[in-house]
């Protein structure tokens, strides 16, 4: 007897667990392609996945697409849709997880499972099996925006240059006017370093889970560089707007 109220407590505690914290998202980023899948949407699971995710409630983006301000702003506040794959004998097992983006489980379905011979309607059965488990998870976006964390700033050094030696004046930060021509781009350890011809450095790009999108730092304000209709293009907010600048960068 105390086992089993001891188990309903655990599951009562795993669903409030997971609907306060699904609440706090709108968004969710769905790959192109599965770990398991050997081309992008085979089966057409990743266009399914999102279908299920809107008929949830949510508000679903293929990784390629374009994103929404807020997340292009803050990738966290989307999860990401992860389909994962069980091998097993004559049955197709899929599990759905929902991940922040520190890559904690918000959500885990249960497996999935599928007895169908032909495969684009094993996978297909098999998904819409383990979505069932969020029938029962109560969703409503509770309007939880989160903002990108402070970087740590050094203090400034204090300069030991007498009267008759003065320091070297500290360029001033650049800013909007100043991204202007070609921006050369050079590799660092996490991205690249945009340098224009005087040779000064405009902004730091670092790499993120998806190609051409990187977070950019240095510049006029924090924001995002990617790559859209095969030109690159700089958002950041200012006074609470989005602005968006086209850049010409050479790699």
């Amino acid at each position: 007897m105390k086992a089993s109220v001891l188990f309903i407590l655990t599951l009562l505690t795993i669903t409030a667990y997971s609907q306060t914290n699904l609440n706090n998202y709108k968004y969710v980023i769905v790959p192109e392609k599965f770990g398991f899948s050997k081309a992008d949407d085979q089966y057409g699971l990743n266009t399914l996945t999102k279908l299920l995710l809107e008929d949830k409630g949510f508000t679903a983006v293929i990784a390629n697409a374009t994103l929404p301000p807020e997340v292009a702003a803050n990738k966290c506040n989307a999860l990401n849709a992860e389909v994962v794959e069980k091998k097993g004998i004559f049955v197709t097992n899929l599990t759905l997880q929902l991940k922040d983006c520190q890559g904690n489980i918000i959500f885990k379905s249960k497996e999935g499972k599928s007895r169908e011979k032909e495969y684009h309607t094993a996978y297909n059965m098999a998904l819409r099996d383990a979505f069932s488990s969020l029938d029962n998870v109560p969703y409503k976006y509770d309007g939880t925006t989160f903002t990108q964390p402070q970087q740590p700033t050094a203090a400034p050094a204090v300069s030991q240059t007498s009267p008759a030696n003065p320091a070297t004046p500290t360029p001033a930060p650049a800013t909007v006017a100043d991204i202007t021509g070609t921006l050369y781009a050079q590799p660092t350890a996490n991205g690249y370093q945009l340098v224009d011809t005087t040779p000064k450095k405009v902004l730091t790009l670092l790499k993120t889970s998806l190609p051409d999108y990187y977070i950019a730092e240095g510049g006029p304000a924090g924001g995002l560089v990617f790559k859209k209709n095969e030109e690159w293009v700089y958002e950041y907010y200012k006074d609470n707007q989005l602005v968006s600048q086209k850049l010409q960068i050479k790699f």
